[in-house]
């Protein structure tokens, strides 16, 4: 198991330096043991989540899945690739929300091109390029609303919310704070957000 795993990453780092089409990177990647991006013609290996990131991941998308089980509305956590097609960016949001008929890639129906609401949880390896190029990227999906950034490290949410073409930031600091999706008409609060969430471990 160990061996697979080291082979993995290594085949990861070497087409890492590898310029490959959209088309190589699908192939490699549905046969991948681990889950890598698409940027510039280039594979990017992901780091491994924390007990915190998947805690909050699972917090977050448990309960929109609940405020949107009887409607047409679909939650996925983690695993749903979203397809950026102007930017050529495939990635791993931490949750995404799609309130419209989904659109796929192609017939494997593993590549989202509509979401409605991402949810990012910040990790130490990847918080500038999430609030950064990232985001920059994700801007030029037609269908984005709503774009989360969760800290991890503290009490600490950003809401950008799309606005007659601009984004409004709106930043959450308390506990006792409620986010309100507007474009999908749920809410979260910031306690169930964190709940189990220990910042000293």
């Amino acid at each position: 198991m160990k061996i697979a795993k080291t082979l993995g990453k290594f085949m990861a780092t070497i087409a890492a330096k590898i310029l490959l089409t959209p088309e190589d990177y699908l192939i490699m990647e549905r046969e991948a043991e681990f889950k890598s991006e698409y940027r510039n013609g280039q594979i990017v290996a992901m780091p491994g989540a924390s007990r915190q990131h998947n805690l909050i991941s699972v917090n977050i998308s448990s309960r929109l899945h609940l405020q949107l089980l009887d409607r047409g509305c679909e939650v996925y956590a983690n695993d749903m690739r979203v397809k950026v097609s102007n930017t050529g960016l495939y990635t791993y949001p931490g949750v995404v929300v799609v309130c419209d008929e989904p659109q796929f890639e192609d017939n494997h129906v593993d590549t989202l091109l509509n979401p409605t609401v991402i949810v990012e949880v910040l990790s130490p390896s990847t918080e500038t390029y999430d609030r950064n190029d990232k985001f920059s990227s994700y801007q030029t999906l037609d269908s984005l609303q709503e774009y989360i950034l969760v800290s991890q490290k503290e009490v600490g949410v950003e809401q950008y919310v799309r606005q007659n073409g601009t984004w409004i930031l709106r930043e959450f600091r308390s506990l006792e704070d409620v986010l309100q999706l507007a474009s999908i008409e749920c809410s979260l609060a910031l306690r169930a957000i964190y709940a189990k969430v220990n910042f000293l471990r």
